[in-house]
């Protein structure tokens, strides 16, 4: 997922139950994992009318009602590339389908807020963008460039969403977004017959995930693929540690920069992360081939050249999954999952998501945030794979395989338990620029590991001038 942003949501708090609830669920769809594959209405005017036909529980559902669009062009924005690009659009055909409206997708640049703002300026705005970060949304709504949802996309996520997705979408307690897509951050991908070869068993901690990359390499195979050049990933693996390690209290501190990046909480979390970047036998192509790497690459070389890949595990969310499909390696079989293992004494636990909003005041701008809202639009991208939605009204029935299934079940049984991502809570000039922040401080970190005391003085000094404090 992709970040920016210039201000944040608060953290809100969790109970200690409700935080083992969560980490009980992430665990049985792990376990699962590994067992299996080891061994709106219109204001007024027509109605469009229904799909034909449907399948499983989603045939007792009546679909949304969508006004007649007809003649009616949109433009929606999103950073999505590639294959995610692509499965949207389907989302976007079934949309024009169904009200007679023409859709353009308009591929956005990082960082969306930047973009969005040169769009505007020119008198050019989407219609809809979807937003890849916390903080973007919050920025959106303080440049008064969004309009708040309206009465149909309301109903839809007052039937369909938890309380905590609702909130994430919300400024100052006005209903701004549509949380459309969600991801769990905390899962690492493994090659089957890499680790069946090297004769590996999926780590639960931190110290045996080290063991097994010694393992790995040893046998020939690097044990990881990191998209350095995507500086993301890079706070992605920084904060499933620091989150394990530290845990949530310090975790939402430092989202808020109420605690320094100097404090010995990041000490000690990038000197466990250096336990693997350090060793240039650990990653696919060494720190430099690891820094060229960008995300769909370092996916696809973990699953081909048979048990001979460039890499045995790649970490990321379960969006990895589209990627994965670009390869012969298949989910459930070749391509299996594992928790992102405990640093400490519970696991981390960290989702993202992506958040439709409204730029400009027209009924077919809120069509299809009530679209996106519903069940209906969530379905037909689940049906391709490497999507999760927080929508539960979803028919589990439509993941095309069962550890995908799981991963959206247990998001939906999570409730509102969860941390969100940080660097997605940051200002962009923090946590979302290309080349600048947490980003480069990251990537300059994985140069250059045992620079701990260099990368806190960087990260602090990027923060405190971002967060203005």
């Amino acid at each position: 997922m992709r970040r920016q942003g210039t201000s944040r949501t608060k953290s809100r708090s969790r109970t200690g139950n409700r935080r083992r609830s969560r980490a009980v669920a992430w665990t049985a769809l792990a376990a699962a994992g590994a067992l299996a594959l080891g061994g709106c209405g219109d204001g007024g005017g027509k109605k469009a009318d229904p799909p034909q036909g449907g399948e499983s529980s989603a045939q007792a559902r009546p679909p949304v009602e969508l006004p007649k669009l007809t003649g009616e062009k949109l433009e929606v924005a999103a950073v999505w590339t590639g294959p995610e690009q692509a499965n949207f659009t389907k989302v976007l055909k079934e949309f024009e389908k169904r009200t007679g409206a023409t859709v353009t997708f308009v591929p956005a640049q990082d960082p969306i807020v930047t973009f969005l703002g040169t769009k505007i300026a020119g008198g050019q705005p989407p219609d809809v963008a979807l937003l890849p970060q916390v903080g973007a949304l919050t920025a959106a709504v303080q440049n008064k460039w969004v309009q708040p949802v309206g009465p149909e996309a309301k109903a839809q996520l007052d039937a369909n969403y938890a309380d905590g997705w609702k909130k994430l979408g919300a400024v100052d307690g006005t209903q701004y977004g549509v949380y459309y897509k969600a991801a769990n951050k905390s899962l690492i991908w493994y090659n089957a017959k890499a680790f069946k070869a090297a004769g590996v068993q999926p780590p639960k901690t931190w110290k045996e995930l080290v063991e097994a990359a010694d393992t790995l390499s040893a046998s020939g195979t690097p044990a990881v693929s990191v998209a350095g050049a995507d500086g993301w990933t890079l706070t992605d693996w920084f904060e499933n540690v620091y989150l394990s390690q530290a845990g949530p209290q310090k975790y939402d501190q430092l989202a808020k920069h109420e605690i320094k990046w100097t404090d010995d909480s990041v000490k000690q979390a990038l000197t466990t992360l250096g336990e693997l970047f350090g060793r240039k036998d650990f990653l696919a192509g060494g720190a430099s081939g690891a820094l060229s790497t960008e995300f769909p690459k370092s996916v696809t070389q973990t699953f081909t050249g048979g048990d001979r890949p460039a890499a045995a595990m790649v970490f990321e969310g379960d969006f990895v999954a589209v990627n994965i499909a670009q390869t012969e390696a298949k989910v459930g079989e070749g391509a299996l999952v594992f928790d992102f293992p405990a640093v400490g004494a519970k696991p981390p636990v960290i989702s993202g998501g992506d958040v439709a909003v409204a730029l400009k005041p027209s009924k077919g701008a809120q069509a299809l945030l009530t679209f996106l809202a519903s069940p209906d639009a969530a379905e037909i991208q689940a049906r391709e794979g490497g999507f999760i939605s927080p929508n539960k009204a979803v028919d589990p029935a439509a993941y095309p395989n069962a550890i995908q299934r799981d991963i959206a079940k247990a998001l939906i049984a999570a409730g509102d338990d969860f941390r969100f991502d940080m660097s997605d809570q940051a200002p962009a000039a923090f946590g979302g620029t290309p080349g600048a922040g947490e980003w480069k401080a990251l990537q300059d970190f994985l140069a250059n590991p045992s620079d701990v005391a260099g990368t806190q003085a960087r990260l602090e000094a990027d923060a405190a001038k971002a967060y203005g404090n």
